[in-house]
C-alpha cells in the first residue's frame, strides 16, 4: 500500500530563511480526486493555499489561507451539496522529538498547529491537506433536509422524543 501523501509539496529547510517567502500550493486534478477519496467527498473541485513561510528560531512557520470548492453528501438525504471553504491557518513545523510529555496543557485560540518535519524539509502540501480535512463539515446538511425527510415519512426528533405525546396535547388545547 502506498502511504505517500496525496498532496505533497516539500520545501527544504535550508531554502527557507527568516524573511517570509510567499508560496502557492494548488492541487491538480489527480491530487484533488485522491483527497476527495481520503476525506469522503463527492468531489473536490478546487484547492489552493496562499502561504508565507519563514524560519523562526528552530522551527518553520507557515501562515496563510486555503480556498476550496467541493461537493459533499447531505448526511440526512444524500443530496449533493456545493460547499465553498475559506480557512486561514498558522502551522509551526518543528524538529522531530522523542520526548514524551506527561503533564496536561491547554491550548489557547492564539496557539498554532504544530507538525514535525523530518529534519530535511517540510511538507506544506500535506499540511494544507490536513488543514482542509479539519475544516470540512463532518455532518453537512441540506437546507431542506427536514422537509425532504418529513415528505418520505421520517419523523424529526421532537416528533418521536419522550415529550412528543405532550406536544400533541398542547397542540389540541
Amino acid at each position: 500500500m502506498d502511504d505517500s501523501p496525496e498532496l505533497s509539496r516539500r520545501f527544504a529547510l535550508a531554502d527557507i530563511g527568516a524573511e517570509p517567502r510567499s508560496v502557492v500550493v494548488s492541487a491538480d486534478a489527480g491530487e484533488r480526486k485522491a483527497l476527495a477519496r481520503r476525506f469522503g467527498l463527492v468531489s473536490l473541485d478546487a484547492l489552493v493555499a496562499h502561504v508565507e513561510l519563514a524560519a523562526v528560531n528552530n522551527s518553520i512557520e507557515a501562515r496563510g489561507a486555503l480556498s476550496a470548492r467541493m461537493k459533499q453528501s447531505c448526511v440526512a438525504t444524500a443530496q449533493p451539496l456545493s460547499v465553498k471553504l475559506e480557512e486561514s491557518f498558522q502551522i509551526r513545523f518543528e524538529p522531530p522529538t522523542t520526548e514524551v510529555i506527561e503533564e496536561e496543557f491547554e491550548l489557547s485560540s492564539g496557539d498554532c498547529d504544530v507538525m514535525e518535519h523530518d529534519g530535511q524539509a517540510i511538507d506544506l502540501g500535506e499540511a494544507v491537506a490536513q488543514t482542509l480535512g479539519l475544516a470540512i463539515d463532518p455532518f453537512p446538511r441540506a437546507l431542506d433536509a427536514d422537509a425532504v425527510l418529513k415528505a418520505t415519512g421520517i419523523l424529526a426528533e421532537p416528533d418521536v422524543g419522550p415529550f412528543s405525546k405532550l406536544k400533541g396535547l398542547l397542540d389540541k388545547g
